[in-house]
Parts: C-alpha cells; structure tokens; sequence
C-alpha cells in the first residue's frame, strides 16, 4: 500500500498550471481525433478484427497519459490518480478537444464503475483495480438489466448463493455494451428471496472469462453487435470480490446509478470538451443540413437554431444540478434531472437531423454524404431515453425524491420478493 500523503491545497498544482502542462503534453503526443466518431445512433462498427485492434490502442493510449500524469485526475494518489480537482478535470477536458484520447474507456470503466469502487470497495479491492484501471490494464462493465427486468434494476433474478468462502452466480444480464471485448463487470445479483425486493440484493466484481460465463452478441437493427447478453452458469466469485454489504446491493446500487448519470459532467471521467461523446451534435446536425441542400433553408435555420438552444440549455442545466449535488444544495437524486433533460434533447436532435434529409434519408447511396444512415439513427433515436436508465424512471425519481410527491402504492413494497407474482420464465424454485 502506497504511503504518500494526498496533495495539500499549498502543494498542490494549480489549474493554470496543470492546464499548460496537459496543453503541452497533448499537442507533442496526442494525433487528431476522428471527426465521424460517435456519430449517429449506435451505427454498425466495422470488423471485428478492427475494433479489437481499437480496444488496444486505447488501452495503450490510456497508459500513455497514466505515465504523463493525465490519468485519474480526481482519484486519490494512493489509487494512483492524481489526487487533483474537477477543475482539473475540466481543464484537461478542455485541452483534449480535437484529440485521440481513451474515450472508449470512459463509460462505463471509469463511470460508473471505477467510482462505485473508489466508493463502497474495500482498500484491498481499490488497490488492486483502480490502479489497473487508470493504467488501461482493465476494462470494466456493469451488468444490471436482465431480460425480464425491463427498468425495475430491483427486480433482479440472477442469483447469487454462498458456498463457503464463494458465492455462486446463476442468471442473464442484457444489453452489457463491449463485454465480449472486456475484463471485468460489476454484477448486481440477488441473495435473498424472503424479503423485499430492494433488501436482498448484494453487488459482485464478476472476471468476464471466469468459467461458466458465455458472452453473446446482439445484432441491433442498425446492424450494430456491441450490446451483449451474458448467461451465468455456476459461476463463482470469492467473498472477497463483494462490493458492500450482503443484502445492502441497492444502497451501492442507488449511488451506482447516480454516477451513471452524471457520466458527462463526472469528476471522474475524461471526455473531450465539444466530442460528440459530451453530448454536442451541432457539427454533425450542420454536415447532414449541408449535405442535403438544406443550409440555408429558412425552416433548416429554425430548427438549426432549437437545437443549439437545446444544448445551451442543457449544458447550463448540467452545470447547475452538479453544482447543487456538490455543494449540497440539491440532493444526488437530482441527477435525475440531468439525466432526462439529456435523453429528450438527444432524441430530439436525432429527429431535427432526420427532418433535413428528405427523400434520401430513407434511401440513400454514397453521393448522399452524412445524410446516409440518418434514418436508422432515427428509428434507433430511443436509445437515448433508454440507456443509463429510462426517462420514466427519471420522471419518477424527480417526482418522489426531488419534488417530494406521493410515491405510486405498489402491493410489492413489504413483501418477500419470492412471493411477488412473476412471469413463467422468471419464477422457477428458490
């Protein structure tokens, strides 16, 4: 274990400072980003062979800046971070605009994985895998939904039952992006059936190869393959790779969905100021207009106009609730928020894009330019309001913990989850 004392306010770089050396770093070793990354809605990736070879260079790019001092910029230096600011990590964010960087690795390894860990796990769990992390040696996924699940995350039946010194996992979890290309998952699991549904749950560090783990693809109609689902056979994990206490998993797991939704504007997370990965869709919004003869069409320009109104909007937004949940002004169930002020806007700056193709946003052919594919993205548009938790959801967090209204009455709140009716393919013994 590291003995070095975490920076003093006296000692510790100063934003300016960090700001230049980053600035400096970056332009001597960092080539340009890919401008058509992250464009669209889940479009198909190329080879297979390709994007593992991406998977590698971002693990080495991740190194790269681990060994600069550009890694872990909030995580404390005994973890191997920086033990720095989110100031500084806006600065380098700020810094990385127009650049390659380990975007890749962003969501869900650092957030919100690497965050629940730094939060709930144990000192030897985050000496032996935040380092790793920071250093691009593990890539993390989280393994919460499940094909019978839908949104209720509680509603978990992939079961987790002690043997000794181990637990033994069986179940499904679904739409894990990257898992057939990654290490490590964290898995929310049920250890007890004989009460409520939120209180028997436990949360597992779960290898991505350990025996018994099958790992299948799902092909989504844009021809994409990167959501997967996993089938959980007598797999094992040792005690010790429990996160938080047994039966206590929705406690790690409330916090679990926080960070997932403040992903953009986390302290944890690098993510290039102006990357279509923070959110910004406008250079993509004015290729597909210009690509359509749409520029300067006065109907074109309004809608050009919304959309930059909507990301204004939701940026000042973002910056706002982080600041509440930071200086305690609002409470964390307040990034609910965010997070469904972000999934409207993006489905509604899929469907602006989608309005400015005309005929050739259904049928398309390469002299088409950006506005080929646009229609698939508009049919995928859903995604946003799905992915890191639905907007429903959110409209009900905001609803019950925000605004302090009514919760919806629910015959499941005092029963033991054995005895809640279930579908046929959940039910089974237990």
């Amino acid at each position: 274990m590291s003995t070095q004392a975490p920076q003093t306010v006296v000692d510790m770089e100063s934003v300016e400072q960090f700001r230049t050396r980053a600035r400096t770093w970056i332009r001597n070793n960092l080539g340009p980003s890919d401008p058509k990354a992250n464009i669209g809605v889940m479009r198909a990736e190329g080879p297979d062979e390709d994007e593992l070879t991406d998977v590698a260079e971002q693990r080495a790019l991740q190194r790269r800046l681990f060994d600069a001092g550009l890694a872990g910029i909030c995580f404390p230096q005994e973890y191997g971070g920086q033990g720095l600011t989110h100031a500084h990590q806006r600065a380098l964010n700020e810094e990385l605009a127009g650049y390659k960087y380990a975007e890749r690795l962003q969501s869900p390894t650092f957030v919100p994985c690497a965050a629940v860990l730094l939060e709930f796990g144990t000192e030897e769990q985050k000496q032996r895998h935040i380092p790793a992390i920071l250093k691009g040696e593990e890539i993390w996924m989280q393994m919460l939904s499940e094909p019978s699940g839908g949104s209720d995350v509680a509603g978990a039946v992939t079961t987790a039952v002690r043997d000794g010194e181990d637990w033994v996992l069986n179940g499904s979890k679904i739409w894990t992006t990257g898992a057939w290309w990654s290490d490590w998952a964290l898995c929310l699991a049920r250890t007890n059936w004989d009460v409520p549904k939120h209180r028997g749950l436990s949360v597992f560090m779960v290898p991505l190869d350990r025996t018994g783990m099958e790992v299948n693809r799902i092909e989504l109609l844009s021809g994409s393959r990167e959501f997967c689902q996993e089938f959980m056979t007598d797999v094992r994990v040792p005690d010790s790779d429990r996160i938080g206490e047994i039966n206590d998993g929705w406690t790690v797991g409330t916090r679990w969905m926080f960070h997932e939704r403040m992903l953009s504007n986390s302290p944890y997370a690098t993510m290039a100021a102006g990357s279509t990965q923070r959110g910004t869709k406008m250079p993509e919004l004015l290729a597909v207009a210009r690509d359509a003869g749409r520029l300067n069409d006065p109907v074109s320009r309004d809608l050009i106009g919304e959309a930059r109104m909507l990301e204004l909007a939701n940026n000042a937004l973002q910056h706002r609730v982080v600041q509440g949940i930071t200086t305690g002004a609002m409470s964390d169930q307040a990034a609910s928020i965010a997070r469904l002020m972000a999934g409207l806007m993006s489905t509604r700056l899929v469907t602006i894009i989608y309005e400015f193709t005309g005929p050739a946003g259904a049928a398309w052919d390469d002299d088409d330019g950006t506005v080929g594919d646009c229609a698939t993205d508009y049919l995928g548009q859903q995604v946003w309001c799905i992915a890191g938790g639905t907007t429903e959801m959110a409209r009900n967090a905001i609803s019950e913990r925000v605004l302090g209204m009514p919760r919806e009455r629910t015959h499941e709140q005092n029963i033991a989850f054995r005895d809640i009716p279930k579908s046929r393919s959940t039910s089974g013994s237990h």
